[in-house]
């Protein structure tokens, strides 16, 4: 099949995904097309079967900014027909799934089916503004499929809009090709891990909904008791809050900031706990890829984290904000080797079985053969 793939190529979980599944796609012989504003941050090196079509935008003096939507509509529609796209497969409803709503009634005489994945963002957080709204729903009711990354986001969309349209969730997934345990200890001296030193990591686009200030005030709390270390991997609006909260708490010669890595895989197989006390999540996909390299996971009931995590198996749970709580099962389990074995040991099987790519991207392909008459 000839499937177009629209995505924010920044860091986040939506981007990884999208990437990942244009990658296994191209890998199963599948013409993969990225409409994007610039490279896909996962996508990296060449890879066979893979087309990048970037949008450049004009500017005009009559137009405050330049007609983003606009123009990639246009492009969408474009590639489509130049390339006979059978599917366009966009992630967030805003823009992408409104932008192929117009690009399908730019292009004339060809039939292309639209698949729009909600990761999240696209629902909890713009359909709040009223003038939003109406477009987000109408992105949403003019896709050929809808699909939510957790069953939470999907009930949730479903209730927001008040849709009678079928919302499937198709999970997340992790290549365990890529994420899987390999305990390096030079990756771990590297950060600083000597002397039996705890490696505790949080990975984020650092928004204020995943409450770095607990990640950090988490951290204080195990470092009180045990030698550790907190990785912080990203950058966003909450960062330079980050760095004084560390230098305020005195944190500073313990906490590594590692920026934004494109290859987060080395980074989690040598962490010990991963922290994700976010009051959002819609999926979580930074804690199933710490539970694919044996790394349990401590963080909040929000959202669909709790359809990634299982509490008591393969992490724990807290309320959102409860700092003491996520300090005490942290403590828990880095103290008690047996127990954090067998949570490890867990969390591979978890991801392995549940979220694998292959069942995942198997899925995506289903559903785009039943939107061209089950050609796979």
């Amino acid at each position: 099949m000839r499937i177009g793939i629209s995505c924010y190529p920044t860091i986040g979980g939506s981007g990884a995904v999208a990437t990942e599944l244009g990658k296994a796609l191209a890998k199963k012989g599948h013409q993969v097309h990225f409409i994007v504003t610039d490279v896909p941050f996962r996508l990296g090196e060449f890879h066979q079967n893979i087309y990048i079509h970037e949008l450049d935008t004009m500017s005009y003096p009559v137009l405050r900014t330049p007609p983003y939507d606009l123009s990639l509509a246009a492009l969408m529609a474009d590639i489509v027909k130049t390339y006979q796209l059978d599917v366009l497969h966009v992630h967030y409803a805003l823009p992408f799934a409104v932008c192929a709503f117009l690009a399908r009634s730019i292009v004339k005489g060809h039939r292309f089916g639209v698949v729009t994945t909600l990761h999240g963002t696209d629902v909890t957080v713009l359909s709040q503004d009223k003038a939003l709204y109406e477009v987000i729903r109408l992105g949403i009711e003019q896709s050929d499929v809808v699909t939510a990354v957790s069953q939470h986001l999907a009930m949730q969309t479903k209730a927001l809009f008040r849709l009678d349209k079928e919302i499937r969730c198709v999970y997340n997934f992790v290549d365990p090709d890529v994420f899987h345990p390999q305990r390096d200890a030079s990756m771990r001296n590297c950060f600083g891990a000597q002397g039996g030193k705890k490696l505790l990591l949080h990975i984020s686009n650092f928004r204020r909904v995943k409450r770095i200030d607990d990640v950090i005030r988490v951290f204080a709390g195990v470092r009180e008791r045990m030698p550790a270390r907190l990785l912080l991997v990203g950058e966003g609006p909450e960062l330079p809050t980050a760095r004084e909260l560390v230098h305020s708490l005195r944190l500073a010669e313990d906490v590594v900031f590692l920026g934004k890595q494109d290859q987060v895989a080395p980074i989690c197989a040598a962490a010990d706990l991963l922290l994700l006390p976010s009051e959002k999540e819609s999926f979580g996909l930074v804690a199933l890829e710490a539970m694919a390299c044996g790394v349990p996971v401590v963080g909040t009931s929000a959202g669909g984290i709790p359809e990634v995590v299982r509490h008591g198996e393969t992490g724990y749970l807290a309320n959102v904000g409860d700092v003491p709580t996520m300090i005490d099962y942290a403590v828990r389990l880095l103290q008690d080797a047996d127990l954090y074995r067998r949570f490890a040991d867990a969390s591979v099987r978890r991801a392995r079985t549940e979220f694998h790519l292959d069942g995942q991207v198997a899925e995506y392909e289903a559903i785009y053969a039943s939107l061209c008459g089950g050609r796979a």
